[in-house]
């Protein structure tokens, strides 16, 4: 994982945490003082909320427990791998596209971040700049050409 991904869980845990739980205690302290709770939509509302933001925060913990930075001094740009940035030619219409390889958990396609286990990802893998291959989506095969492999993280 990069240490820029690292940073943004633990900025996400820490806003759920801190301001989001607190928020969501409050509503079902609220909710409570209503009176019966057995019809009180709001108590019942506010306990699933609960519920669903323990379990995202139980979940962002394990990926943090289980994370590992690496550090970009170290890795190299003659193949394709986690945290590379690969400029590529689609074959088949001429398309140039730029994708940094991350873990799935940084994954966004708006920031041009694909997730090491996408299709695309795994038929670059390994590959050096020139190389074709052949991608499997759901669409079809992609013939792509890898024009650049660089560190822009």
């Amino acid at each position: 994982m990069s240490q820029e991904g690292y940073d943004k869980i633990v900025a996400e845990l820490q806003q759920m945490i801190n301001v989001d739980l607190p928020r969501v205690k409050d509503a079902i302290a609220e909710a409570r003082a209503q009176g019966d709770l057995s019809e009180n939509f709001e108590y019942h509302a506010a306990k699933r909320e609960q519920g669903k933001l323990l379990s995202r925060i139980s979940f962002k913990q394990k990926v943090l427990e289980n994370a590992r930075v690496i550090d970009t001094s170290v890795l190299k740009s003659e193949t394709v791998g986690l945290l590379r940035t690969v400029e590529i030619t689609n074959l088949g219409n001429n398309m140039k596209m730029s994708y940094t390889i991350v873990n799935p958990h940084e994954a966004n396609l708006a920031e041009h971040k694909i997730s090491i286990k996408s299709p695309i990802a795994e038929s670059l893998l390994g590959k050096k700049v020139g190389d074709v291959v052949e991608a499997k989506v759901p669409s079809g095969i992609l013939k792509l050409r890898i024009d650049n492999i660089s560190l822009d993280i």
